[in-house]
Formats: C-alpha cells, sequence, structure tokens
C-alpha cells in the first residue's frame, strides 16, 4: 500500500488594505531550518514576466510538499507592500520568510525588518529568494555559492526550492548606506551609479521580456553613451586594523556604522580617495552575480565584512563596454584588463555626483541622487543557503553578531 497522500488545510485571512492570505499546510512525513518547517512565502504576481503564482504551484509547491515544508502564501498588491507586512508581523509563527520575486522584493523585506522596533531580533529571521523576477542575482549568488551550474528561469527557481527543502543556512553580509538628505537604508545585493543603474532603471518598461530587458537596456543606453562626474573614496578590506576606525556613527534605528563618519566631514586620512573625474559607471556589490546570466564578480566571493567595488573611468569605447558586458556572462570580463575597469574589494566607501547627472539604484531600486556613503556590516542576516560554512571574516572588522570566526581569507586578485 502507498504512502498516504497528503492533506491541505486552506484558510482564508484578513490581510492590511484589501490584501488576501492562502494559508495551505501540507501534511507529510516528519524528518528533522526544523523539519517539518512553516514558512511565510511573500510572492509577487507581477514580477518578472508576471507569471511567479503560476510558477509556484507549478515549480516550487510540489517540492515543499515532499520536503515537509508548509507555507502560508501572501501576494503582494503594490510597491513596499512587503515591507509594511514584515514591520507588523509576528515573526514568531514562521520559521522562515520566503520571498518569491526579484531582488527589489528581498531589499523590501530586510528593509522592512530593519524598520521594527525589535530589528535585532526581527533580522535574524532566516531569508529564502526564490528567483521570479527580471534580474534575480540573490538567487543567482546563492546558486553559485551552493556549487550549481549557472542556469536561470524555472532551472535557477528549483535549485533554490531545493536549497529551501534541504534547510541549510549561511549567514550574509548587509550593506548600510547613508544619504545627504539623511536617509538610512539597507541592500543585500548593490548600489549602482551611472550605466548600469540607468540601464537597470531605464529598462523597467521592458520588464515583461524578463532578463532581455536588460539586453536591450544596455543596447540603448551604449548607443547614447553618458559619462558621470563624481568623487569617489574607499577603505580598502585590506587596510591593517592599527589604523584604527573613527567612532561609530550612530542613527536613530539599526546598528551603529563603524567605518564611515558623517558626510558632511571628510573621510578619514587612511581611506584612498580616487580624483575628482568622468565615470562611466560605480557599482558596489556583496554577491557573485548582478543578475542571473550576469557573474560580475568571479575573482572569488568576498571575506565577511567586504564588498566588491568596480568602477570605469571615462573614455572606454562603446565596443570595449560592450565586450566587457557580453564576457560578464560567463565572468571572463576581467581577462581583458581594460585599463578603464577598476576593481578592488572594499570595507567601506563614499561616492558624491559633482554635476547632478545619474542615479543610483539599490537592488534595483531608485535612490535619490546626492552624496551617498556605505559600509559592510558582517554577517549580519541569515538565508537559505547550499553553503556549509560562511567565508572567512576580515580582522579589520569583527562580525557585531559574534559569530564563528573562519581562517583568514585567501589572497584576491587585483
Amino acid at each position: 500500500m502507498g504512502s498516504p497522500r497528503p492533506v491541505y488545510t486552506v484558510k482564508f485571512l484578513s490581510a492590511p488594505r484589501g490584501g488576501f492570505r492562502f494559508v495551505f499546510t501540507a501534511g507529510g512525513s516528519r524528518n528533522p531550518l526544523p523539519r517539518p518547517c512553516h514558512v511565510l512565502v511573500l510572492l509577487n504576481p507581477r514580477g518578472g514576466k508576471g507569471k511567479a503564482l503560476q510558477l509556484f504551484w507549478s515549480h516550487v509547491q510540489p517540492l515543499l510538499v515532499q520536503a515537509d515544508v508548509s507555507f502560508t502564501l501572501m501576494l503582494t498588491e503594490r510597491r513596499n507592500h512587503a515591507r509594511e507586512l514584515v514591520r507588523t508581523e509576528d515573526l514568531r509563527r514562521w520559521d522562515a520568510l520566503v520571498v518569491m520575486s526579484g531582488d527589489g522584493l528581498i531589499h523590501e523585506v530586510v528593509n522592512g525588518l530593519m524598520e521594527r522596533p525589535d530589528w535585532e531580533t526581527a533580522i535574524q529571521k532566516p531569508l529564502c529568494s526564490l528567483p521570479a523576477g527580471s534580474g534575480n542575482a540573490v538567487a543567482a549568488s546563492l546558486n553559485h555559492y551552493a556549487g550549481y551550474e549557472q542556469v536561470t528561469n524555472e532551472d535557477l527557481l528549483t535549485n533554490c526550492t531545493q536549497l529551501l527543502c534541504r534547510r541549510l543556512l549561511a549567514p550574509m553580509d548587509l550593506l548600510s548606506l547613508q544619504t545627504a538628505c539623511g536617509q538610512r537604508l539597507f541592500s543585500v545585493l548593490s548600489l549602482a551609479w551611472g550605466f548600469i543603474a540607468d540601464v537597470d532603471l531605464e529598462s523597467e518598461k521592458f520588464r515583461r521580456l524578463g532578463e532581455m530587458r536588460f539586453a536591450l537596456g544596455t543596447c540603448l543606453r551604449l548607443a547614447a553613451l553618458r559619462t558621470y562626474r563624481g568623487s569617489l573614496a574607499y577603505l580598502p578590506a585590506e587596510t591593517p586594523a592599527s589604523r584604527g576606525a573613527p567612532a561609530p556613527t550612530r542613527a536613530p534605528q539599526g546598528p551603529a556604522d563603524t567605518h564611515v563618519v558623517p558626510l558632511e566631514q571628510p573621510v578619514p586620512p587612511h581611506w584612498t580617495v580616487v580624483p575628482e573625474q568622468d565615470f562611466v559607471l560605480v557599482l558596489a556589490l556583496l554577491h557573485s552575480h548582478l543578475a542571473s546570466e550576469l557573474f560580475t564578480a568571479p575573482m572569488g566571493r568576498c571575506s565577511a565584512g567586504a564588498m566588491h567595488l568596480f568602477y570605469v573611468r571615462a573614455g572606454v569605447s562603446r565596443a570595449t563596454l560592450l565586450r566587457l558586458f557580453l564576457a560578464m556572462e560567463k565572468g571572463r570580463h576581467m581577462e581583458y584588463h581594460c585599463p578603464h575597469l577598476v576593481y578592488v574589494p572594499v570595507v567601506a566607501f563614499r561616492l558624491e555626483p559633482k554635476d547632478g547627472k545619474g542615479v543610483f539604484a539599490v537592488d534595483g531600486e531608485l535612490l535619490i541622487s546626492g552624496a551617498v556613503q556605505g559600509q559592510v556590516l558582517p554577517n549580519y542576516f541569515w538565508m537559505v543557503s547550499g553553503c556549509r560554512e560562511s567565508p572567512p571574516s576580515l580582522k579589520l572588522q569583527p562580525s557585531p553578531r559574534r559569530r564563528s570566526q573562519q581562517r583568514p581569507p585567501p589572497a584576491e586578485s587585483r
């Protein structure tokens, strides 16, 4: 006689501003996130090509049932809906929060958690990324760290769902950002200025094309290549700890920033200052991928507490820039040794536009232009991952979460 079929309990729950929730509890065998576990799935039905809900039922739900992962499915209805929901949700009800959309929805969830009165506890609720957006860079990076081949679309979704079923967790870095207008926010992936930000934001109108929107946006922006006047400064990851750090920059909400000073002050003297000049782009990146087919950081995962900083100086030709982006699909762009492309692992940075041109994109979301600075908060939150251990921590900045320390990081390619 075969094993009993799972039993589903269906409930309809009210949600803020007319939203609705479906609760499906799948029964099954009990094997020891815990086993069985219950997760909240936040799904954006309009993300990417608009097929996220269909993909959830066809690709995700069957695997969750087999793995004894029961779930509450909540559909987001507008921008920042998920951010509002997690601010007030009783997180004790869930073993993890699962985000099924693109990188923007993970950005919303993390910032919503950090805006709670109990943010120190809330941010430790494990998160999971199931890709159903356009870029899916966080999911692609986790797929890479797990040792899977680079894949896209349904294959990437299946891999990430399998990671959830395996239940392994790994600590992830968070990027703390401050703006000239006094805004404090947090990034799970990247801050971009110039070319990459323009492509990301201007291609929104082609969202239904999925990842093809970025290829189209790149071609359109190459045809009218812009440069952006600004100044850049950063704290290199290999800076000796003995050189010291400024007094922590306190904020009314969230952790203190230990490596930056207020934006109205000059950067600390031990920082590296890039002379004011024209840039094509600046990119601060926490992970390996900028999209599921953009292997942007092939030099290896940064140590905990550090991020990848790339910038391209003005003067690069359109043909060279196109070659770099085409080679980025397989992570081979650094092999060109382009003199206009600079890479350095950093702990913190400051970027100041000088001519009012260009916009910032934080995890693909628009940020008002102006001076911005940021630093990495190492091992700050947990994500479902195939990694069995976190990257080695920098001696420069110990983790505020008192995670176990790993061996010293290997030398990075420069």
